[in-house]
Parts: structure tokens; C-alpha cells; sequence
């Protein structure tokens, strides 16, 4: 089995991508001579990731019949300084807002996502570091981010 895509030049900077039969455009800004229909390629890898570990969590939660109330994610991507410019660092932050039984459950469904599987996650931390946090209500109850994860625990 493999995934495929189709991806159409549309003139200047602008491609639009055919995949599962929804178009993405992607295009570049105007000082770099697109006209900014659509976001440039790279955040895509990033919006991947948050898709990926985002469906599992949601799927795991379900199933076990503890959905939160509202459950946003944050994906951050470091930029390297000179070309080829590209991602060397990820964080996600995961948000959960519901009722305080369902937070071991919202953090174990984001480890099963992060550390079994994510294949989006797994694909990147073959190249760069991939961390993570986890707020429940406001208070961050993980962060595996070098930094901060000894401040924490």
C-alpha cells in the first residue's frame, strides 16, 4: 500500500496538491514573487503531526469515554539558521480543558500517540528531537522539553 498525491503548477510560486480528493494550495508570499494563496510548504510537516497524534488521541479518549470538553494543539517548529533552512526541533503543546477524572486519561493517550503511534511523530524523531507538554485545565502537568522538564519534575 502507498499514499499518493498529485500536485498542479499553477504559475509563479502557486501548486495546488490534490490528496484524497481535497485540494491544498500552497503558494508563497508576495515579496517572494507568489501571491499568497495559500500557506508556504514547510508548516504543512506540522500540521501533519498535530493531525497524526491529534486523531489518536481524540480515537483513544472515545473509546475509552473520556472525551474532554476542548482539546487544542499548539506545534512549534524550530528553523535552522542557514540553508537548507529546515525544522531541528519540534514541540507540540497539547491543551485539554474537561473534568479533572479524565486528565490521567488525556495524558496517557497523548504518550500512546507520542511514544506508539504516531507515525508522523515517529517519522520526524528519526530526524530531529520531537518534545511535548500537556496542560489540563490551565496547569501544565507534563513537558518533556530539555529545559523545562527539570524545572518540572
Amino acid at each position: 500500500m502507498a499514499h499518493e498525491i498529485e500536485v498542479q503548477w499553477m504559475g509563479k510560486m502557486q501548486f495546488n496538491a490534490l490528496v484524497n480528493g481535497h485540494t491544498i494550495i500552497m503558494d508563497a508570499p508576495e515579496k517572494v514573487g507568489g501571491e499568497d494563496n495559500g500557506p508556504i510548504p514547510k508548516p504543512f510537516v506540522l500540521t501533519a503531526l498535530a493531525g497524526c497524534t491529534g486523531m489518536d488521541i481524540a480515537a483513544i479518549l472515545r473509546k475509552a469515554d473520556k472525551n474532554p470538553d476542548d482539546f487544542d494543539m499548539k506545534v512549534i517548529g524550530e528553523i535552522s539558521k542557514k540553508a537548507p533552512i529546515e525544522y531541528i526541533a519540534i514541540h507540540v503543546i497539547y491543551d485539554f480543558k474537561g473534568p479533572l477524572e479524565n486528565q490521567e486519561a488525556a495524558l496517557n493517550a497523548v504518550t500512546d500517540s507520542q511514544e506508539k503511534y504516531c507515525g508522523v511523530s515517529s517519522m520526524l524523531k528519526k530526524a530531529i528531537p520531537v518534545t511535548w507538554e500537556v496542560n489540563y485545565n490551565g496547569i501544565q502537568i507534563f513537558d518533556n522539553k530539555p529545559e523545562t522538564a527539570a524545572l518540572i519534575n
